[in-house]
């Protein structure tokens, strides 16, 4: 719950003005029923129509003011809670942007989704509940308890003989409820997994006709969220039927004493109605205590899942600066890097590449194609060897200095529901107007642009849902270039074009963008065959290195691939 009192400290002036209107709220609750009594025993008996009218009148005006300050602290409370968990909401995000690439392989996207929605929202619903109940209910139970003391003491020791019974069964429940929620919210994290994948692949699955397939994979984690909801749920919930049979037990044999004191002529009828009012309010105020213990139990879960993301120390540290004199703009040095490290996935990998030359990397699927890409933007860093731009080691270099470097394209990229315009731009300062017309003619997205009738301002769909492949691909591209980057880095993001256009964009970027140095990872060997150096993979091992022809003459596996895709 750390997390929760760090956030909520610049709301304390706010706070405590608040729940002091509660408290106000609650004195005007406990002063009712003692006027009610005073008037049954008091008042009454003088059988004087103004002063019961009097009396009546104050009455109304406590439930007034009981009315005003309870409706004014409650909304405060709400403003409170929706602007803490707005931070909390806010800095979660910001820093689910900044984990490493292997923090979120540790903390898994669906897991992060669901910290984000659910457990931000237990804690709204927490700081709400504990602004509105946490003062009052408290109050009215010592409140109550301390005024029926005054009313019948005898009758109060029955009332608080039961307390502490309720207490422990409060205690007990609670200490087994919060290990159940946290149970429950790692199946929430495999739920929304199952859902995130469903809407991803909805294309795949309809095609192969497996629908009915996945509601039922859907079916068996939502039964089971649902069950384990519902068990840790019955578990909290044990408390409110025990206390309504302690709580009413006592107020059973309150009422018989009472009964028997008045018919006694040791107490008085008003005092006994009182004091059956203030049990009612003794109750109800026990039953919110209770409530918030549950709430508690489900918000302390979710503040330590958030907790550990935010106190989620920086997976990719700033390195020491180390810089050596070199006429190479990249170059790697003798780097290995295994994500499991068990296997390699990149082995003893060496090359370097001068400026504006282009680089081409081939190899079989799980090669370890990505893999180097990964490592050159510093998404994981290598177990072993260096990686250097201009000769400086980029461990050693600032996040904000080594990104602008560079400009990328996967294959399947994100597009944003928004103009073409701003999904090249995406939010970019200094990308002018001249800018993203150059890039769009060297990505040979142009004339399908110019064919839009708002042309760079047409709206785009969710992932582009509404363009073709290649169209997408060229939008990709277009963005990577628009920044005129350092480095420009084309992740198999051509494989939806033509052999045309795939052509027709090396040149345009070989001689818009001669100064850039180009690094191309292709499944199509055309791509490729005109670059300056070509890496051959093959279960992370450099299998092949060097130019087209010498790789046709010495590199076995190349040749394959030229054989099969070119026809020998």
């Amino acid at each position: 719950m750390h997390t929760i009192i760090r956030y909520i400290k610049p709301y304390k002036t706010k706070m405590i003005i608040g729940t002091s209107i509660k408290f106000i709220g609650a004195i005007m609750d406990l002063f009712i029923p003692y006027l009610l009594a005073h008037i049954i025993d008091n008042v009454v008996p003088l059988k004087d129509p103004k002063l019961i009218f009097l009396w009546g009148g104050g009455m109304i005006l406590f439930s007034i003011l009981a009315w005003a300050t309870n409706v004014n602290a409650n909304q405060r409370a709400s403003r409170i809670a929706a602007d803490a968990t707005r931070e909390i909401r806010h800095d979660t995000f910001s820093k689910i942007s900044y984990l490493s690439s292997r923090q979120l392989d540790e903390f898994t996207v669906p897991s992060l989704v669901s910290r984000l929605t659910s457990d931000t929202y237990n804690i709204h619903r927490f700081l709400g509940m504990i602004q509105r109940m946490g003062v009052r209910a408290p109050f009215l139970l010592i409140g109550g308890i301390i005024i029926t003391f005054t009313l019948e003491p005898v009758l109060t020791l029955i009332q608080v003989a039961i307390l502490p019974v309720i207490c422990v069964i409060v205690y007990f429940v609670s200490r087994k409820g919060i290990p159940m929620f946290n149970d429950l919210h790692r199946s929430v994290d495999g739920l929304v997994r199952i859902v995130q994948e469903n809407c991803i692949g909805i294309r795949v699955i309809k095609a192969l006709s497996k629908t009915d397939y996945e509601i039922g994979h859907f079916k068996d984690i939502n039964e089971e969220v649902s069950d384990k909801d519902e068990h840790a749920t019955a578990v909290m919930s044990i408390t409110g039927p025990c206390m309504n049979f302690i709580l009413n037990f006592g107020v059973t044999i309150i009422l018989i004493v009472g009964a028997y004191r008045v018919n006694a002529g040791i107490s008085q009828v008003g005092k006994l109605i009182a004091f059956q009012t203030y049990v009612t309010i003794i109750l109800n105020a026990m039953l919110s205590v209770t409530r918030i213990f549950m709430m508690y139990s489900r918000a302390s879960s979710s503040a330590d899942r958030i907790g550990e993301v935010l106190a989620a120390k920086d997976g990719m540290p700033l390195g020491t600066p180390d810089r050596k004199e070199t006429d190479s703009h990249i170059e790697f040095e003798n780097v290995s890097f295994s994500y499991n490290k068990i296997r390699n996935n990149i082995n003893d990998l060496s090359f370097s590449l001068k400026h504006g030359q282009t680089l081409g990397i081939i190899g079989a699927t799980g090669s370890g194609k990505s893999t180097l890409i990964q490592l050159l933007l510093r998404f994981y860093d290598p177990q072993k060897g260096v990686i250097r731009i201009n000769g400086e080691d980029i461990k050693g270099m600032a996040p904000e200095v080594l990104y602008t470097k560079f400009g990328i394209a996967f294959q399947n990229d994100i597009l944003l529901a928004d103009t073409i315009k701003e999904n090249i731009v995406y939010g970019r300062e200094g990308i002018t107007d001249e800018s993203i017309e150059k890039a769009i003619e060297a990505a040979q997205a142009k004339n399908f642009i110019d064919e839009l009738e708002e042309g760079v301002m047409h709206e785009l769909t969710i992932k582009g849902a509404n363009i073709s492949g290649g169209q997408k691909q060229r939008v990709l591209i277009s963005r990577a270039l628009a920044g005129d980057p350092e480095i420009l880095i084309l992740d198999d993001s051509s494989s939806a074009l033509d052999y045309k256009t795939d052509a027709a964009l090396r040149q345009a970027i070989n001689r818009d963008f001669k100064d850039t140095t180009t690094i191309i990872v292709a499944q199509r060997i055309s791509s490729i065959m005109n670059a300056d150096d070509i890496i051959v993979l093959e279960q992370g091992n450099v299998v092949g290195h060097g130019r087209h022809e010498d790789l046709m003459r010495d590199c076995k596996e190349y040749a394959d691939i030229y054989d099969l895709q070119m026809g020998g």
